[in-house]
């Protein structure tokens, strides 16, 4: 036996049967909705309830994260998405056509966080200038489209994993 047949033995490969892919799509997910644009949703609630320092540090933290964000994408737009969609077209490829479940499960976290990244620069695009009311409703809004994306893709993952078990033979 050699040292990788050792180490592809001990390292599962096998991602929906692995208790540690459902905890990183728990996190992912739980991550991707409590950061709105990158400001904590506790901070966009505390504004909502009339905390006055919690609403002036959610319009600036709010204000610097979409001209972060915005920069980024402006500088660095055509490369990223380039890349994106290599990583993207690469993997959907070792997934359905080489079957590979590793690239499936990555793919699966991957994608609907491709939809969640479009969903952050439109949303930043649209904050410079709001009145904090209107960026809370804003920021809440957004949250809600990441919690319906989340939503669909814990469904379809957890689908399709499900799928994946049921057809693999315990015995090889």
């Amino acid at each position: 036996m050699t040292i990788l047949d050792t180490a592809l033995e001990v390292i599962d490969f096998r991602s929906f049967s692995n208790l540690w892919f459902w905890i990183a799509l728990a996190a992912l997910w739980s991550t991707a909705s409590h950061w709105v644009v990158g400001v904590p949703f506790d901070l966009v609630r505390r504004a909502a309830r009339g905390n006055a320092q919690a609403l002036e540090d959610m319009v600036v933290l709010a204000n610097i994260q979409a001209r972060r964000l915005l920069f980024i994408a402006d500088a660095t737009g055509l490369l990223t998405t380039a890349l994106t969609f290599f990583v993207v077209t690469t993997l959907a490829l070792l997934a359905f056509l080489y079957w590979i479940e590793f690239a499936q499960a990555l793919l699966l976290l991957f994608l609907p966080m491709m939809i969640v990244g479009w969903l952050t620069l439109r949303t930043a695009r649209k904050i410079e200038g709001l009145d904090p009311v209107d960026l809370g409703n804003l920021l809440a809004h957004h949250r809600r489209m990441v919690q319906a994306v989340g939503v669909v893709a814990i469904f379809v993952t957890s689908m399709f994993g499900m799928w994946i078990n049921m057809n693999h033979s315990a015995l090889g």
